[in-house]
């Protein structure tokens, strides 16, 4: 593993993620939004998320920058980091797939939208979530730099922290007492343990 083989790995998580997404965001677009909770703070946090995310990563890859902020590569952590997109990936993937049209880049819901409780969603809630973590983590260890590797946690942690409970709240409003049940048969992020064998 060398640096150049780490920084391709971080591009092939990006252009993974998007030829995953844009089938499934021409879909969605078909089918009108009902009710959304967009506004100031969420186009706010999306922009920090795409910083942490994007810029700073991009700007390591393509020109170096910030370069008093870079540190000795370290292959082993390389290594672990290509592992950690590819489950990345994976789990885009399993995602999208189970969202179908109901997904948003937003917090909206669609018509006719339904809560999604199988497939990868059988175990996680927010498994979109922990995609992007997992692509947070990979980044920290791909990229030697002390500000754009960790500053996907830093983007994505802010969004997420920030936005995970106005999304609960939404649904919980939306689907009312279905998804009080489906909050405490599933893990937000993790799995929960009794979740993994969901009784039949």
């Amino acid at each position: 593993m060398t640096l150049s083989v780490a920084k391709a790995i971080y591009l092939i998580l990006a252009v993974g993620w998007y030829v995953i997404r844009i089938p499934h965001e021409r879909r969605s677009r078909r089918t009108p939004i009902s009710r959304s909770a967009r506004g100031i703070k969420e186009r706010i946090l999306l922009s920090i998320s795409f910083t942490g995310l994007g810029i700073l990563p991009f700007s390591y890859i393509a020109f170096g920058f910030p370069r008093f902020a870079k540190y000795t590569f370290q292959p082993s952590l390389a290594w672990a980091g290509a592992v950690t997109s590819m489950a990345a990936l994976l789990l885009f993937y399993l995602t999208h797939r189970a969202l179908g049209r109901n997904w948003s880049v937003s917090l909206d819901l669609r018509e006719s939208h339904k809560l999604v409780t199988d497939g990868i969603y059988t175990y996680l809630r927010h498994p979109m979530y922990s995609a992007f973590w997992l692509w947070a983590i990979a980044q920290a260890l791909l990229l030697p730099n002390w500000i754009a590797g960790p500053a996907g946690l830093v983007g994505f942690g802010t969004l997420y922290f920030f936005r995970v409970g106005e999304e609960e709240k939404l649904m919980r409003e939306a689907f009312g007492n279905e998804y009080r049940d489906y909050i405490n048969r599933t893990g937000r992020i993790v799995p929960r343990v009794s979740s993994v064998h969901p009784r039949r």
